[in-house]
């Protein structure tokens, strides 16, 4: 082993709080590079997580309808409240994009993956002290399933099968196999609350096993949380506060960064994230993930319900345009449907679907139409940016004879009381990190979330399929004709990947790596970050 692999291996124990001052320096002169060593330990010790500080945090998507009941939770600011601050699952996707074990200790399926034995972590607590157990775990899973449940993640929890326990496993019992299951079990509605003696969980008491303890949630306004001293994670949980901010206005957000009013903020403006990175006391983070721009159809409607009036509607946008003008190159086109270029199996072998004014005229005329008028809802609740953008893409539109006219709605209230409520709306997803989940959520007939009421017969036949089918070949396969089925007759516009611009103070530690998955660390840099 060299001196250089040696000299790392005691830096490493250095940034993760597991070797003091003394040691290392012992350590060095053991090496024989006592003279580096003050250096070589103060760069291993600026790396390592402190504890202390308040951290402020500046976020949009805020409504005044948002809930610690995380079934609805579906934008920025809940998700790195309820899942980055006050609560757990029992699987978190890392920031290489794996599923590992948050909540659980270890996750055994059998061999064709029907059946898997989550045993939980010993001595995890909630806020209130109680311990963790299988019946919590039940009970909150249970809270998304049922004919009543209204529940976001609803389709996810129903295809967890039966759920029993065995002594401090939870054994789940799908109808089929499914290699991606551990996935499931990190979507961030499937959080963990502590069961009541009426075998519910009390979500709204705000009890977690997360690293922060709520003190005030003002939905729509803020939210104060202080550290949770019993938290289960080494090195995560560092702020001794964390204040989050509801900021729904773009500028505004941006402002409170520059002057210093909030210590990190998610989705700058990308018009104007060049200004930001030129401040030395600033980073601006740039992260590809999964989170694509969509303009979902009710496909029960007309026009909607008419192939061909969609596949002008696919043609008639420039989604390179988009890119350059939209996200000022901070992302990638998409081909209308949901799976990026970073995620397995993803169909690479699909022609591009460009911008042809020729092809959405026909495409009208086939529908038997000359000229369309058409109503769109946006705002910048939906995207960064999509009123503006929603407007170029109706000058875009105009050539093929579609007179789009774009509704600008408030903020407050979007995903409520528009999103779904009509029948043409502008939409972001985060995305999730397979093609099975992102399928499930966003596209399963009936789904809670399937935001253009899409329901195909050969897509639910190969949804089933693809889950259950273990020969990976056979399973690229599956997901490439799904794709290819929703792209061409699916009832979505998807003009873009867009990566997470975020910006921190340079104040803030950070891993090496951070998660994609969500805005800021996948939503947890509360949890995983500090002050350096």
């Amino acid at each position: 082993m060299t001196l250089e692999t040696e000299i790392k291996k005691l830096q490493q124990k250095v940034s993760e709080n597991q070797m003091s001052r003394r040691r290392f320096m012992q350590g060095a002169m053991a090496l024989g590079v006592g003279a580096m060593a003050p250096m070589l330990y103060s760069q291993a010790a600026k790396a390592a997580p402190k504890m202390g500080g308040v951290y402020r945090m500046g976020l949009g998507g805020a409504n005044t309808g948002d809930s610690l009941d995380p079934e609805n939770n579906g934008d920025v600011f809940m998700i790195n409240m309820n899942q980055g601050c006050v609560r757990n699952a029992l699987v978190e996707v890392n920031a290489s994009g794996q599923a590992v074990p948050e909540l659980a200790e270890s996750l055994e399926p059998t061999a064709d993956a029907s059946t898997w034995r989550v045993k939980l972590k010993p001595g995890v607590t909630f806020h209130n002290g109680k311990d963790l157990t299988p019946d919590d775990v039940i009970a909150s899973i249970e809270h998304h399933r049922g004919p009543d449940s209204t529940s976001a993640a609803k389709s996810v929890a129903e295809s967890m099968g039966e759920i029993a326990k065995d002594g401090d496993t939870v054994v789940f019992t799908l109808e089929s196999g499914n290699a991606d299951f551990p996935y499931l079990l990190s979507d961030y509605h499937v959080l963990m609350g502590p069961v009541d003696d009426t075998g519910k969980v009390d979500w709204m008491s705000g009890h977690g096993t997360g690293p922060y303890k709520v003190v005030e949630f003002e939905p729509g306004v803020r939210a104060t949380m202080v550290r949770n001293e019993n938290y289960f994670k080494e090195g995560e949980g560092n702020f001794d506060e964390v204040h989050i901010t509801a900021i729904n206005d773009t500028a505004a957000r941006m402002n409170a960064m520059v002057t210093g009013q909030v210590d990190a903020i998610a989705r700058c403006d990308l018009k104007t994230a060049g200004l930001l990175e030129n401040k030395p006391d600033v980073d601006v983070l740039q992260v590809p993930g999964t989170k694509h721009f969509t303009y979902p159809m009710d496909m029960r409607a007309a026009p909607f319900d008419n192939s061909d009036v969609r596949m002008a509607l696919k043609y008639g946008i420039d989604r390179q345009g988009f890119v350059n003008t939209v996200l000022r190159g901070y992302g990638s086109v998409g081909n209308d449907h949901p799976i990026s270029a970073s995620q397995n199996y993803h169909a690479k072998d699909l022609p591009q679907r460009e911008y042809d004014i020729e092809k959405a005229k026909w495409h009208l005329k086939q529908a038997g139409m000359e000229t369309l008028d058409l109503e769109i809802s946006a705002s910048d609740a939906a995207f960064g940016g999509a009123v503006d953008a929603t407007e170029l893409y109706a000058e875009q539109l105009k050539p093929a004879g579609i007179n789009l006219t774009v509704k600008r709605v408030s903020p407050d209230g979007y995903w409520d009381n528009v999103w779904m409520q009509v029948p043409w709306s502008a939409c972001y997803w985060g995305g999730r990190p397979t093609a099975d989940w992102m399928f499930t959520i966003g596209y399963k007939a009936g789904g809670s979330w399937t935001d253009t009421f899409w329901n195909h017969a050969r897509f639910e036949e190969l949804l089933v399929a693809g889950r259950a089918e273990l020969d990976e070949a056979k399973r690229n396969d599956i997901y490439v004709e799904m794709q290819t089925i929703v792209s061409n007759e699916g009832g979505v516009v998807v003009p873009c990947f867009a990566n997470n611009v975020d910006a921190a103070s340079t104040s803030l530690g950070k891993p090496d790596r951070i998660a994609g998955n969500w805005e800021l660390d996948g939503g947890r840099s509360a949890a995983r970050w500090w002050f350096a």
